[in-house]
């Protein structure tokens, strides 16, 4: 069939727009991530001033003579006497905290300006083909990643998550950027074994599935970086790095929630790839190596929502199963499709 090559210029184009628009957000987020530190330091600094206020209402009424007879208060007190020179405001903190939510709206907006040209690149590359643009591993990185941009910008809406989009944005712009420069395929008709009906149906479910997984093992990481660093003790460099993230049981619910959804969505996407198999090949199983992968990939999710709910599991074991599961999935999505050979070779061309 032919193709429209005006269409698929555009499609090009609207790819790289939307790259330059993610790696601006990822400017604004770092900002963002700095002012939110700066803000935490603050709000810290005037919780110790409260203390110091309780602490000296509370010598006071131990010594009435004002004697000295507090004790150990003494110490205290100083201490919260220094972070009082320091200590903002009323008004400068709600400037300060103002200051920083507008640089967070701010890449909210853009990410979300980001992810509808996303779309629009991968609506254009499957117009300028008359077809799905399911056909190579570049489209396939193309539509996974606005899977998963589309699916991470809906869930991320609440202020107190928009710390986590230098998280996010950096291993997405990762993937466009490989995806777009060693992976790039001129638009053109798939090859006959991928002319089917089960090509959307199959690959459009297994992407969603890999798109949520993909939230819920940098969820996983995220967490395992919070229990490192609990909030309030974080010490050192690291410590710095996980200040504005969300308290460890947050990240461990998205990541759990997350799975819950990648669980089933790619044992169906499984499933449907083994009827579609079936119609083609003549079987439905063959541990073809994309095939065990896959197989293994969606049995660590499974073990990770096992060890979730199983006692003794819930801490930092149950995340790094999933760490895990994200890991292989990804081996699965390169190194499988482009280096060993297998019936699923064709992925990676057109």
């Amino acid at each position: 069939m032919p193709v429209n090559q005006t269409l698929s210029n555009f499609s090009d184009t609207a790819f790289q727009t939307a790259f330059v628009i993610y790696l601006l957000a990822l400017v604004l987020s770092l900002v963002y991530y700095g002012k939110m530190q700066g803000v935490i330091d603050a709000r810290r600094t005037r919780e110790r001033v409260g203390e110091k206020e309780l602490v000296t209402v509370g010598a006071g009424a131990d010594d009435p003579d004002g004697r000295g007879g507090g004790g150990g208060t003494d110490g205290a007190v100083e201490d919260a006497e220094d972070a009082e020179d320091t200590a903002l405001t009323d008004e400068e903190f709600a400037d300060k905290e103002a200051s920083a939510n507008k640089w967070g709206g701010m890449t909210q907006s853009l990410v979300w300006l980001g992810v509808l040209v996303h779309v629009v690149s991968v609506v254009l590359r499957g117009l300028a083909t008359e077809r799905f643009p399911f056909g190579n591993l570049y489209e396939y990185v193309l539509v996974i990643t606005a899977f998963t941009m589309a699916a991470t910008t809906v869930v991320i809406q609440r202020r107190e998550w928009r710390v986590v989009w230098p998280w996010l944005l950096t291993p997405i712009l990762a993937l466009l950027f490989f995806g777009g420069t060693e992976l790039y395929a001129e638009s053109a008709p798939v090859v006959p074994a991928l002319q089917s009906n089960w090509l959307p149906i199959h690959v459009s479910t297994v992407s969603f599935g890999g798109a949520i997984g993909i939230l819920s093992g940098i969820a996983s990481l995220l967490y395992l970086l919070r229990i490192w660093q609990p909030k309030g003790k974080e010490r050192g460099f690291f410590g710095a790095v996980a200040k504005p993230l969300p308290s460890a049981k947050k990240l461990d619910g998205l990541a759990y929630k997350s799975a819950i959804v990648t669980l089933p969505t790619l044992g169906l996407g499984i499933v449907l790839g083994a009827i579609w198999a079936e119609a083609a090949w003549g079987r439905y199983w063959g541990w073809d190596p994309k095939e065990t992968v896959s197989f293994i990939t969606w049995i660590l999710y499974a073990a990770y929502l096992h060890a979730r709910a199983t006692a003794g599991w819930r801490d930092h074991k149950a995340a790094w199963i999933n760490i895990l599961a994200l890991a292989t999935m990804i081996f699965n999505l390169f190194f499988i499709n482009m280096v060993v050979s297998g019936l699923h070779s064709y992925a990676g061309l057109n």
